[in-house]
């Protein structure tokens, strides 16, 4: 299997990575996640400039005949720079509803304009009660003649201040946690009867409360076929599991690289600490976790395209992986720093808060070693009968 990257993906790179250290220094950064907006819409447009933003996107749909490795491409430069940008809502889960089961009318109107940067996307899933079943919709749906009326609320809904259209599923048909039954809708942010409560998260990162009451959209504004939208949510969930699994990647770079820095400049009993073997053989542990981590990236990254059971399978294990390295990173690298690790003044705190609530988007460890189990254990039964 071929492992590299083309000249194409190269030049994503390295023009993603000097852009990043020159305009998203830590100090920048700061300043931005203090200020009342919380990102740049003019570094969005930079993105846009550079073709980011329609990177994964076919040349028939106005892309650059992208795929998920370079969407990987980026997020892992994403993840080195802490960038707050909302890449992973407005092009990866938007963008992806859109590029498999937008009509060519959606496409015009809001795929073409959110590779241009003008149309920003957020997506609407979770519920209060819902934890990370995607099939728990209590927001509804009903037909109202060709139109139709959305009630309910959704809960942590990442990037929706910045957003200028919500992606929603709700329930036209069924009970609250039958898998058929969910439908997908493309909505303004502004239209009558939305409201929303913004919020910073602990990474720094926007979200928002956001609530239905009366919202009356257009059949033409759904996505894909009434009542079957629950396997398109489970497929772009698992592309966005693969692009926050790079963006941890990239977080457990820095993570490491902090930490080995520190470690030779801190002196104890007149020699750095990275003389010790004991935090040598830690630090040696936590490079091999974001290297394995790495490999489950890859991994997935390759298997998006498959069969729906194996691209689930290495969704989830990559997702348990990820969990799993960046605690341990995050925790070995905050005991090597000692108290340092923890403030906000030091940028390593801050990679390790990135790192926990990757853990918990799109579902934890526990989560995931469940749906894992579940489907091998629907293989073992298959091959049974």
């Amino acid at each position: 299997m071929d492992f590299s990257f083309t000249e194409e993906q190269n030049m994503i790179r390295d023009s993603l990575s000097r852009l990043i250290k020159d305009q998203y220094d830590w100090e920048t950064r700061n300043k931005v996640l203090a200020s009342e907006s919380g990102w740049r819409p003019e570094m969005w447009a930079q993105f846009a400039e550079l073709g980011i933003l329609m990177a994964p996107f076919s040349e028939e749909d106005g892309g650059l005949g992208g795929n998920a490795v370079d969407v990987m491409v980026v997020m892992e430069e994403f993840g080195k720079g802490l960038v707050v940008e909302p890449y992973v809502p407005s092009v990866v889960l938007g963008g992806g509803f859109l590029k498999h089961a937008g009509s060519t009318a959606q496409k015009e109107n809001f795929l073409a304009p959110m590779m241009g940067g003008e149309v920003v996307l957020a997506f609407a899933y979770a519920e209060p009660t819902s934890r990370f079943n995607l099939n728990d919709v209590t927001t509804t749906a009903r037909a109202n003649g060709s139109n139709y009326v959305l009630n309910g609320q959704k809960s942590v809904v990442l990037g929706a201040p910045w957003a200028t259209h919500l992606i929603v599923s709700a329930r036209t048909s069924g009970d609250r946690f039958d898998d058929s039954g969910i439908s997908l809708f493309i909505v303004p942010k502004d239209a009558a009867g939305i409201s929303t409560r913004d919020y910073p998260t602990m990474d720094g990162y926007r979200a928002s409360e956001v609530y239905f009451e009366n919202v009356e959209v257009s059949g033409d504004d759904m996505i894909g076929a009434e009542g079957s939208a629950l396997p398109l949510i489970e497929k772009v969930c698992d592309e966005g599991i693969a692009a926050i699994s790079a963006e941890a990647c990239g977080a457990m770079e820095i993570a490491n690289a902090d930490t080995l820095d520190y470690a030779r400049q801190r002196k104890q009993f007149n020699v750095p600490i990275a003389s010790f073997q004991v935090l040598q053989h830690r630090m040696v542990d936590m490079f091999i976790e974001q290297q394995q981590s790495m490999s489950m990236t890859y991994q997935v990254t390759l298997r998006l395209e498959e069969d729906e059971a194996t691209r689930k399978k290495a969704a989830s294990a990559t997702k348990v992986q990820i969990g799993n390295s960046g605690r341990f990173i995050g925790q070995a690298a905050t005991q090597i720093h000692g108290g340092m690790g923890v403030t906000d003044e030091l940028r390593l705190g801050h990679y390790f808060k990135r790192l926990t609530l990757i853990d918990t988007q799109f579902g934890n460890v526990d989560y995931h070693l469940r749906r894992y189990a579940n489907l091998a254990e629907g293989v073992v039964k298959a091959a049974a009968e």
